[in-house]
């Protein structure tokens, strides 16, 4: 158990879409120092940058959200930078951390690490029977090394490094680039678009049978602030919703919010990712009390209103790259 109230709380990428949450949820739960550089004061792909930064604010705990990402697409484009950077940013903080005596590191893992032919739900047990699916691949792997590392460090060091593996996050503030986004806020900026331009017809890529599940951002960031108290297993822990939805009933749910009413076209020329994604979240529930409370619809109304009243006039050029 960590008492939060008395201690000293590094956030890693704490100004990200998920770790503003993060760090909104500490102050409410009453920490007692928050400390949330930029990666412009401090490099995490550098070791000598980890080290000042350690000894600058000396934390007891460090929770490790910062990481390269992106969808489908970020992630053909981009294989070694998002093996690199997110396994040496992960590695040398872990091991910089252990030296200067941190009490107890957070690993935010990816539901990316599962094997591509995991039965569904997703058990913890499973994430080592088998191979990644290929285009997000390299990614998962590097974060599943954090794992093995954090066990590793525990079982020879006896250092308390935990690791959760939250679902496909979504909510206000996500990252809505074309280039880069994630499959809800690429929607949302596609059917919105579309509908101010009068398109007939948008184009999704894949086929749309492939489910995901999705955790809206507050529900995460509670969910990883609750295991920071709670939780000093060092078995992995799954954060989700506990609900499948396919992308093509995905996608005609977020057309209707947007008051799309054109035609969605699947372009089955472009990869679907895994096939289905959806985790048991019963070990969270008994480890530290964590369920999802939002509401799946009213989390994309409230995403969609967000990216309604920040991004008023922002519309692409029809034909733009798709989700």
């Amino acid at each position: 158990m960590t008492d939060l109230a008395q201690a000293g709380v590094l956030v890693t990428g704490g100004n990200g879409f998920l770790g503003r949450h993060v760090l909104a949820e500490l102050q409410d739960r009453g920490a007692g120092a928050i400390f949330a550089p930029r990666s412009a004061e401090y490099d995490l792909r550098d070791r000598d940058a980890i080290v000042a930064c350690l000894q600058r604010y000396a934390p007891d705990v460090v929770i490790h959200l910062a990481a390269v990402v992106g969808g489908i697409g970020a992630n053909r484009a981009n294989p070694g930078r998002f093996f690199y950077d997110n396994a040496i940013m992960g590695i040398e903080l872990m091991e910089q951390s252990r030296v200067a005596g941190v009490r107890k590191f957070v690993q935010i893992g990816t539901v990316c690490a599962y094997p591509k032919h995991t039965p569904v739900p997703f058990l913890e047990d499973d994430i080592w029977c088998g191979y990644p699916e290929e285009t997000n691949a390299p990614y998962g792997l590097a974060k599943k090394m954090l794992l093995v590392q954090a066990q590793a460090y525990r079982q020879q060091y006896g250092f308390n490094a935990v690791y959760l593996i939250p679902v496909n996050l979504y909510g206000p503030a996500d990252n809505f680039d074309p280039e880069s986004s994630h499959v809800i806020p690429a929607l949302i900026r596609k059917f919105v678009e579309a509908r101010e331009r009068g398109d007939e017809r948008v184009i999704a890529w894949g086929t749309g049978v492939a489910s995901r599940e999705f955790l809206y951002v507050e529900d995460a960031a509670r969910g990883i602030v609750l295991a920071t108290e709670r939780y000093d297993g060092a078995e992995p822990v799954n954060l989700g919703a506990g609900r499948e939805i396919t992308i093509r009933d995905l996608a005609e749910t977020i057309a209707r919010l947007c008051d799309y009413r054109g035609e969605i076209v699947w372009d089955a020329g472009q990869p679907d990712g895994q096939p289905r994604r959806m985790l048991d979240t019963s070990r969270a529930k008994e480890s530290f009390g964590f369920e999802a409370q939002t509401d799946f619809e009213a989390g994309l109304r409230r995403t969609i209103d967000w990216y309604l009243a920040n991004h008023p006039a922002e519309v692409l050029p029809a034909g733009a790259r798709g989700a």
